[in-house]
């Protein structure tokens, strides 16, 4: 299969305008989230719709696409990318069939993702739609597990070996916790290893990126204000990839300042 990573990054923000051009260690946050992708990926495309982001990725010698300004969430955004991309290669054998080929969605704001987690991803395919999560652990707390801002997963375990990434598939995503632990004091739960909270990177095979973006929304994702819930609405399998990475996002840019330390 041939894999392509496709970086949305608009420059429209409520808290954060003009974010993926946000200097970070003297490198747009942009170009770091794009050249960590490079390391696993061949081919990695940014999908704007501002003059300012489109001329800083060709600054730094990346591929950058301009797309629609009145896309209303990321995934569309990345499947006009793909139609771009694609529209390029006619005619050329590097064109591969949708049903081939595999599309990365690469958040513009996680200049931490690291290559083992794109490749994590891959790992999940032959399949539909492939997603990651990070595991809640006792160094957590109770308030981190019943943060709404932190989505959780209910998984259909398939692989028990502890060394997997691709541990089984997506049952439900909530803003609340999920399982349910009956029997079981809540101080005690996150000893149990049951839990999951979603990072929120797909993975789609093209022709099933294609399908998603003419779905209508669901009631329950109405509900939980989650895109994902749409896809499984419909019959949809998202497997499910591990990594022991925690999600370092940049929202604000007090964020910026705090992701600093990291570098």
């Amino acid at each position: 299969m041939k894999f392509i990573g496709i970086i949305p990054a608009r420059y429209a923000s409520t808290r954060f305008p003009g974010k993926p051009l946000a200097d970070m260690g003297g490198k747009p946050m942009v170009q770091r989230v794009y050249e960590q992708a490079t390391q696993v990926l061949e081919v990695v495309i940014v999908a704007t719709d501002d003059q300012r982001i489109y001329d800083c990725v060709k600054s730094f010698g990346g591929k950058v696409v301009m797309t629609s300004p009145d896309h209303t969430c990321g995934t569309d955004r990345v499947y006009e990318a793909y139609q771009i991309y694609t529209s390029e290669l006619l005619n050329s054998s590097e064109l591969q069939t949708p049903s081939d080929t595999v599309v990365i969605n690469i958040q513009g704001d996680e200049p931490f993702i690291q290559p083992d987690q794109i490749q994590a991803l891959m790992d999940c395919f032959p399949t539909e739609i492939a997603t990651l999560v990070h595991p809640f652990t006792e160094k957590d707390s109770w308030s981190d597990l019943a943060n709404p801002n932190y989505v959780k997963v209910a998984i259909a375990r398939e692989n028990s070996d502890p060394n997997a990434t691709t541990i089984g598939r997506a049952l439900y995503f909530s803003r609340s916790v999920i399982p349910y632990l009956r029997g079981i004091e809540q101080e005690e739960w996150l000893k149990q290893g049951q839990h999951f909270r979603h990072i929120g990177m797909y993975a789609y095979r093209a022709d099933i990126l294609q399908k998603i973006t003419q779905l209508t929304p669901s009631l329950l994702e109405k509900m939980e204000s989650l895109e994902q819930l749409r896809w499984l609405a419909n019959g949809l399998t998202i497997r499910v990839a591990l990594t022991h990475h925690a999600s370092i996002g940049i929202d604000t840019p007090e964020d910026v300042q705090h992701a600093l330390s990291y570098l």
